[in-house]
């Protein structure tokens, strides 16, 4: 499910870090991210916005449409960028892990597992900036039009938690891969096919 965007997330920052992809960079809306369904941030075909604010839209409000609108300024295509991804995934050794799309969305040949997840968590971490984002809790975009909460309710529920991606979809059922940090001391914790969301929170609240 959408925990894919963890993947997405590192291949951004990545981008970011190498300065092939500035924060204030302009990204005009294509026809492909503004028809995504699930969760969004409801692009419209042609809108212009900053990748700054559509990372907000990926991190804070899980957005399939952000996701795809970053996917295609840095892969050119979905189908480019999964490449992206799963080149990523190989140099990590994740071989229970295949990418089909940047945001989860129930695809064939689309998987991973906690284990494959936990490790693409802790690759996501070594990109400090990320954290800026990951610990918002609420804001807006489009000059205030359009709110954004926080989806990882353990950012507030949870004494040293700063990041973490939620993710749900029929197949999936609901996921959670978040990290927390207390006395210099960082754990990943990943729940996979939980029953419920309150559960993949207390799950990962009894693991930390």
């Amino acid at each position: 499910a959408s925990v894919t965007k963890v993947m997405t997330m590192i291949l951004v920052f990545e981008a970011l870090e190498v300065g092939t992809l500035r924060l204030d960079q302009i990204v005009r809306i294509s026809e492909t991210a503004a028809s995504m369904g699930g969760s969004q941030i409801f692009l419209a075909a042609g809108e212009e916005m900053s990748v700054d604010d559509l990372l907000k839209g990926l991190i804070v409000s899980s957005a399939n449409d952000a996701a795809v609108a970053l996917a295609l300024y840095c892969g050119g295509t979905v189908e480019g960028f999964a490449e992206l991804m799963n080149d990523k995934a190989h140099m990590l050794g994740l071989d229970d892990t295949h990418f089909v799309n940047p945001h989860g969305l129930d695809a064939p040949d689309h998987y991973s597992t906690a284990r494959d997840v936990a490790i693409m968590s802790c690759e996501l971490m070594k990109h400090e900036k990320v954290k800026e984002y990951t610990t918002i809790w609420m804001d807006e975009l489009r000059d205030g039009k359009f709110q954004l909460a926080n989806t990882n309710k353990l950012i507030r529920q949870y004494n040293g938690c700063d990041a973490g991606k939620t993710g749900y979809t029929a197949e999936a059922m609901h996921c959670l891969a978040a990290t927390a940090i207390r006395n210099d001391m960082r754990l990943i914790s990943v729940i996979v096919g939980g029953p419920d969301s309150k559960t993949r929170f207390n799950e990962n609240k009894i693991l930390f």
